[in-house]
């Protein structure tokens, strides 16, 4: 099972929890999830779900996801107390990489394991000038 970003699309949501796209919709209707639309898509039927508490609560509530061993990755991630606070830079990368699409994400890990964090930053043109 794959990491639940904030927003997912049904296919998405199905595909890492290993089900079908068709109960992902089942349970957007049954249990009033939050959606949006995708703009540019035929019929205007995609929708992207917000994987918000009662999402993470519903798919839990299944003993089939509920025993697998990779369930852990649905938990928040833990908390570090006493470390200093970040710049608010940090959550906003969060934001912009969890709104990749899947190709992008490939794209992008891809060109980080090729060129590595230095040759990355290179090409954002933010790399630090070496003396």
């Amino acid at each position: 099972m794959k990491r639940l970003r904030s927003k997912m699309t049904t296919e998405e949501l199905a595909d890492s929890l290993g089900v079908a796209r068709q109960t992902v919709n089942r349970w957007i209707r049954q249990q009033g999830w939050k959606t949006e639309g995708i703009n540019g898509v035929k019929g205007g039927r995609a929708r992207l779900i917000h994987i918000d508490a009662r999402v993470r609560e519903h798919i839990m509530s299944i003993p089939a996801i509920r025993k697998r061993q990779a369930v852990y990755q649905l938990a928040e991630a833990p908390s570090f107390y006493g470390e200093p606070k970040s710049s608010g830079l940090l959550p906003q990368i969060i934001d912009s990489l969890e709104n990749l699409t899947l190709v992008e994400q490939e794209r992008l890990h891809v060109l980080l394991a090729r060129e590595g964090i230095h040759g990355f930053l290179n090409r954002l043109g933010i790399a630090e000038l070496q003396a």
